[in-house]
């Protein structure tokens, strides 16, 4: 055999023997992909994204799509180095450390289920923050999540009650119940009025020291909102806080006459608080490939994301700088009248 035949024979025996370890061996990194995208004003499934109800309602045109990102890997399903290696030669998609999803201290289902959470958050601050936008006064109530096994809240207060007050004086925020929990010295009781059901009482809750000496009752809150007509929000199975921005654009878009988008095919992304103000999110790259795929032309990129975003924006796709939803709604009304000016991530 000739020392070229040889060497071929070699090479392509190591060729062989990469390939089949890299089938078989797995790694710690997962893939992220430019994943589907919903039309908030449009339907999942046969049913509206957004149903409102006890509100007039006007018809709407054109697409209002949020995006996401797909991803393959994770603990208990990790892939193989030959996909990792296609991930790391594609343009279009981003291979990172399996812990940057999944960190060490938290399971699959743990993040899943968090993400559950920040997606059921995010459609609640979209219905305030569109509200605020339009000037539409609501409520705001805190309500009890959970509470901490062992503490003294652990069986005294009870997953969705409301607390209305603590020590008698009125409360609509988190952090006011915390600051009045914390304004008492450990072993000191605390008076919580709360409604449970329908029956409203006081509960009173001893404190304790907790991390940092700092005066705890062992109780997990979240603000929770009560809208003057129901917002119901379909999207099946996507998870976490990015699409913000998107709902509360949906939302208004329903809740005002005349077409928000002009009609255009508009993508985006962000989170959103109740007060309107956009946030960064993770992913920008691969949200702005599936924007484009799906046929958009104007993407809204949260302020914090556009020197990201320009380096990696399609042909094709105009990158709308949004820092908080009544900027976004501007930007649309001078894309749709041709008057005013457009925020764009190119003037960052």
């Amino acid at each position: 055999m000739s020392r070229r035949a040889l060497t071929l024979l070699v090479a392509g025996f190591l060729v062989l023997t990469l390939g089949v370890v890299g089938a078989f061996l797995r790694v710690p990194y997962v893939v992220l992909s430019p994943g589907p995208t919903e039309n908030t004003i449009g339907e999942v499934d046969k049913k509206p994204v957004i149903t409102i109800n006890g509100r007039q309602t006007y018809p709407t045109s054109g697409e209002l799509n949020l995006v996401t990102v797909a991803y393959q890997g994770g603990p208990t399903n990790r892939i193989d180095l030959l996909t990792a290696l296609r991930g790391w030669l594609d343009p279009t998609v981003a291979v990172v450390p399996e812990e940057t999803i999944f960190p060490p201290a938290r399971s699959a289902k743990e993040v899943e289920e968090e993400n559950t959470v920040e997606m059921t958050n995010s459609q609640d601050y979209a219905t305030a923050a569109a509200l605020t936008e339009l000037k539409i006064p609501f409520g705001t109530v805190v309500g009890v999540m959970s509470t901490e096994k062992g503490k003294p809240a652990d069986g005294k207060l009870q997953k969705g009650d409301e607390i209305n007050a603590v020590d008698g004086k009125p409360v609509t925020d988190v952090e006011v119940v915390s600051e009045a929990v914390k304004a008492h010295k450990p072993g000191d009781p605390v008076v919580f009025t709360i409604t449970r059901g329908t029956q409203k009482q006081d509960v009173t809750v001893n404190t304790v020291a907790g991390t940092g000496n700092k005066t705890v009752v062992g109780v997990v809150m979240q603000a929770r909102y009560k809208f003057p007509f129901d917002v119901d929000i379909n999207v099946g199975d996507v998870g976490g806080p990015s699409a913000g921005l998107m709902f509360s654009l949906g939302i208004l878009d329903k809740l005002t006459p005349g077409p928000l988008t002009g009609g255009k095919d508009i993508a985006g992304t962000g989170t959103i608080t109740p007060s309107g103000e956009v946030g960064a999110i993770g992913g920008i790259a691969q949200k702005m490939v599936g924007a484009r795929k799906a046929g958009a032309t104007i993407f809204l990129t949260p302020a914090e994301n556009c020197a990201e975003a320009l380096k990696a924006v399609p042909e094709g796709l105009r990158l709308v700088k949004a820092e908080s939803l009544h900027s976004a709604v501007q930007a649309l009304d001078a894309l749709r009248t041709g008057k005013g000016a457009v925020p764009s991530c190119a003037a960052s």
